[in-house]
Protein backbone atom coordinates (compact mmCIF):
# COMPACT_ATOMS: atom_id res chain seq x y z
CA UNK A 1 0.00 0.00 0.00
CA UNK A 2 1.07 3.39 -0.87
CA UNK A 3 1.93 5.83 2.06
CA UNK A 4 2.81 8.58 -0.16
CA UNK A 5 0.85 10.56 -3.24
CA UNK A 6 2.95 13.70 -4.51
CA UNK A 7 1.29 16.39 -6.57
CA UNK A 8 3.14 15.50 -9.72
CA UNK A 9 1.99 11.89 -9.33
CA UNK A 10 -1.60 13.00 -9.46
CA UNK A 11 -1.04 15.15 -12.29
CA UNK A 12 0.52 12.18 -14.17
CA UNK A 13 -2.88 10.30 -13.76
CA UNK A 14 -5.50 13.94 -14.58
CA UNK A 15 -8.51 12.28 -16.23
CA UNK A 16 -8.08 8.59 -15.73
CA UNK A 17 -10.15 6.40 -13.44
CA UNK A 18 -9.47 5.52 -9.56
CA UNK A 19 -11.14 3.22 -8.50
CA UNK A 20 -13.48 3.21 -4.74
CA UNK A 21 -13.87 0.61 -2.27
CA UNK A 22 -17.37 1.52 -0.84
CA UNK A 23 -16.88 -1.81 1.35
CA UNK A 24 -20.41 -3.95 1.50
CA UNK A 25 -21.67 -2.03 -1.56
CA UNK A 26 -18.87 -3.15 -3.66
CA UNK A 27 -16.83 0.10 -5.54
CA UNK A 28 -17.10 2.96 -7.58
CA UNK A 29 -14.68 4.48 -10.11
CA UNK A 30 -13.95 8.37 -9.73
CA UNK A 31 -12.11 10.33 -12.68
CA UNK A 32 -9.26 12.92 -11.76
CA UNK A 33 -10.45 15.86 -13.03
CA UNK A 34 -8.22 18.36 -11.50
CA UNK A 35 -4.85 18.81 -9.45
CA UNK A 36 -4.42 22.35 -8.48
CA UNK A 37 -1.46 23.22 -6.19
CA UNK A 38 -1.94 25.72 -3.14
CA UNK A 39 -0.10 28.94 -3.01
CA UNK A 40 2.54 28.61 -0.14
CA UNK A 41 2.09 31.85 2.17
CA UNK A 42 4.78 33.64 3.74
CA UNK A 43 3.43 32.90 7.32
CA UNK A 44 3.76 29.02 6.34
CA UNK A 45 6.50 26.96 7.58
CA UNK A 46 9.08 26.41 4.15
CA UNK A 47 9.21 23.01 2.61
CA UNK A 48 5.30 22.54 2.38
CA UNK A 49 3.88 20.99 -0.75
CA UNK A 50 -0.06 21.68 -0.49
CA UNK A 51 -2.48 20.61 -3.10
CA UNK A 52 -5.95 19.32 -3.86
CA UNK A 53 -7.15 16.75 -6.04
CA UNK A 54 -10.64 17.16 -7.58
CA UNK A 55 -12.44 14.24 -8.34
CA UNK A 56 -16.07 13.41 -10.45
CA UNK A 57 -18.71 10.46 -9.95
CA UNK A 58 -21.56 9.78 -10.71
CA UNK A 59 -25.16 11.23 -9.95
CA UNK A 60 -26.71 8.48 -9.13
CA UNK A 61 -24.74 8.57 -5.50
CA UNK A 62 -23.70 10.72 -2.98
CA UNK A 63 -20.47 9.35 -1.01
CA UNK A 64 -20.37 10.79 2.36
CA UNK A 65 -17.21 12.70 3.83
CA UNK A 66 -14.89 10.27 4.82
CA UNK A 67 -11.16 8.12 4.75
CA UNK A 68 -11.87 5.64 1.58
CA UNK A 69 -9.82 3.17 0.19
CA UNK A 70 -8.30 3.75 -3.21
CA UNK A 71 -6.72 1.52 -6.02
CA UNK A 72 -5.24 3.16 -9.27
CA UNK A 73 -3.35 1.00 -11.59
CA UNK A 74 -0.03 3.60 -11.54
CA UNK A 75 -0.39 4.77 -8.48
CA UNK A 76 -1.23 1.62 -6.28
CA UNK A 77 -3.38 1.45 -2.93
CA UNK A 78 -3.78 4.53 -0.79
CA UNK A 79 -6.08 5.51 1.64
CA UNK A 80 -8.01 9.56 0.77
CA UNK A 81 -10.13 12.02 2.96
CA UNK A 82 -12.84 13.09 0.16
CA UNK A 83 -15.09 15.51 0.51
CA UNK A 84 -18.04 16.30 -1.87
CA UNK A 85 -17.76 20.24 -2.73
CA UNK A 86 -20.58 20.28 -5.86
CA UNK A 87 -23.22 19.02 -7.70
CA UNK A 88 -22.73 19.31 -12.03
CA UNK A 89 -25.03 18.19 -14.69
CA UNK A 90 -22.55 14.92 -15.32
CA UNK A 91 -21.95 14.60 -11.52
CA UNK A 92 -20.32 14.92 -7.96
CA UNK A 93 -17.17 16.54 -7.38
CA UNK A 94 -14.92 15.46 -4.85
CA UNK A 95 -11.52 17.21 -3.04
CA UNK A 96 -8.87 15.38 -1.43
CA UNK A 97 -6.55 18.72 0.20
CA UNK A 98 -2.89 17.00 0.88
CA UNK A 99 -0.39 19.28 2.72
CA UNK A 100 2.74 18.24 3.84
CA UNK A 101 6.58 18.47 3.88
CA UNK A 102 8.16 17.67 0.56
CA UNK A 103 10.97 14.94 0.69
CA UNK A 104 13.89 16.68 -1.44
Amino acid sequence: MSDFQSEAEFAKNLNMNFRVDLEEAGHMDLKLVSVTPRKVETTEQPGMERFSAVFSGPLDLLLPQRTYHVTHPEMGEFYVFLVAIGKEADGFRYEAVYNYYRKD
